[in-house]
């Protein structure tokens, strides 16, 4: 089997379906001991003594109050849940085009 990395943009993304939020909230409910973790084994105490925390690099958040057009964040919040995400994913497009002219 081959895997293949597949990547998304804030407007290519999948929307959620009923079902699958249906299903990822049975899932949510479901006690840890019904979970079958049989195919992610546990880590051994030299796995987790090697561990570093931040070793991959994710941008530091910061929370900030903003004032956006009412249309405009209706636009956003149609898009279902992750309307800040996309919204951080426009202004980062618009930063990195804006630092390449």
């Amino acid at each position: 089997m081959r895997n293949r990395t597949v990547s998304y943009t804030a407007e290519s993304a999948p929307r959620s379906t009923p079902e699958r939020l249906a299903e990822l909230a049975r899932l949510e409910a479901m006690p840890d001991e019904r979970i079958d973790t049989d195919d992610m084994p546990e880590l051994t105490a030299a796995q987790l003594a090697d561990m570093e925390r931040g070793r991959f690099y994710r941008p530091v958040k910061q929370q900030v109050t903003a004032r956006l057009d009412a249309d405009v964040l209706a636009w956003l919040k149609a898009g279902g849940q992750g309307y800040q995400s996309r919204m951080n994913a426009i202004l980062r497009r618009a930063m990195l085009a804006d630092r390449e002219a």
